[in-house]
């Protein structure tokens, strides 16, 4: 990048110390400053960071930068960044992009009027392994694809839910384990495979109090290529295990445990499948997140920012725009609304 970025921070919570962590080490960034409505938050991220803090009136915020992450509450993502937009600011959004379609196609249309950028925060798309499966899909290795499942078996303690008062609503967290915590595997899912075309489900809250939403759920999806599959998205199964993405066709099978091979087999071997097998090979263990929200690479996020930064500075789209982020919601809006109505059939538009 040739541009120099000033970037701002929108919400001084957790995953807002990965997206600094990240940012700083991306040549050309600048990290200028931090908004949290807590003048007290606001400080002592700045002073970890070493950048100005800001809170009450965000306009002073928004004059001082170039392009803004979002890291509030999933639940108040529109709102910040209609605020950017309208003061002519580029928007890189924390997942989910909002938690419900209605908002998020405001945050999309809202930022195509005033001609800036909106990109979402999906880092799993970046890493090299998710590139190498999908050219075997795509060149059709695994021949007709029959299964596309996710499985999420994370655990997050009741302390976890207690740390904040917007974890674990609807208003605010906008679902639990699926849209919260799975919704990075099940962007992945999608992003490999292609889009659903209906969902069956079920949800229920198991293993946590006071929660308005889901620690575990279960759904059958059917794709648009005729593929079925399952989605087990959780965080009540103690330890935490790793994620996993399994995809199976006539001709082959490529299971993914976080960023690493697990299964990589095919009826027509390829010269390259070997050194593959050893460059992205499975290990043991719990993997990114699974128990600890904190456990999350910072690498993955500076890609994920390298790749908008360069798609704001030359004009392009973005690998996760607004569009392509909302995909996902969809997903699990859907297995909600299944879950609601007792497994009924929904479809997907």
């Amino acid at each position: 990048m040739s541009k120099r970025w000033k970037i701002g921070i929108y919400g001084a919570g957790m995953i807002s110390e990965v997206h600094a962590r990240a940012l700083a080490s991306i040549e050309n960034v600048e990290l200028v400053g931090v908004y949290a409505r807590s003048e007290e938050k606001a400080r002592a991220f700045a002073d970890r960071y070493h950048c100005r803090a800001f809170y009450g009136d965000a306009q002073d915020f928004f004059e001082a930068i170039d392009v803004v992450t979002v890291t509030s509450p999933s639940g108040f993502h529109l709102e910040p960044t209609e605020m950017a937009a309208n003061a002519g600011v580029h928007v890189i959004c924390e997942k989910p992009l909002e938690i419900s379609l209605n908002r998020i196609d405001q945050m999309i249309k809202t930022c195509a009027e005033n001609k800036v950028t909106l990109c979402g925060i999906f880092p799993r798309r970046f890493h090299p392994v998710v590139e190498v499966c999908r050219q075997a899909i795509a060149s059709g290795r695994l021949g007709k694809i029959t299964s596309c499942s996710a499985y999420i078996k994370w655990w997050r303690s009741q302390a976890y839910y207690d740390s904040g008062a917007w974890r674990g609503t609807w208003q605010l967290d906008g679902g639990g384990a699926l849209m919260n915590q799975s919704i990075h595997t099940i962007d992945l899912l999608q992003y490999l495979v292609g889009e659903v075309d209906f969902v069956h489900a079920l949800t229920a809250t198991l293993a946590h109090e006071n929660l308005e939403v889901e620690d575990q759920a279960s759904a059958l999806l059917k794709f648009k290529n005729g593929a079925l599959g399952v989605i087990e998205g959780s965080t009540s199964c103690y330890p935490g295990h790793t994620a996993e993405i399994q995809i199976s066709g006539a001709k082959g099978s490529i299971f993914l445990e976080d960023h690493q091979l697990k299964v990589w087999q095919f009826a027509e071997q390829d010269e390259n499948d070997e050194l593959i097998r050893k460059e992205f090979g499975a290990h043991q263990g719990g993997g990114a997140g699974a128990a600890d929200p904190k456990a999350i690479p910072d690498d993955w996020h500076r890609m994920n920012f390298e790749d908008a930064l360069f798609a704001i500075e030359h004009q392009t789209v973005p690998t996760v725009d607004g569009k392509a982020a909302r995909k996902s919601v969809e997903i699990i809006a859907g297995i909600y609304a299944s879950a609601q109505q007792e497994g009924k059939r929904i479809y997907l538009k």
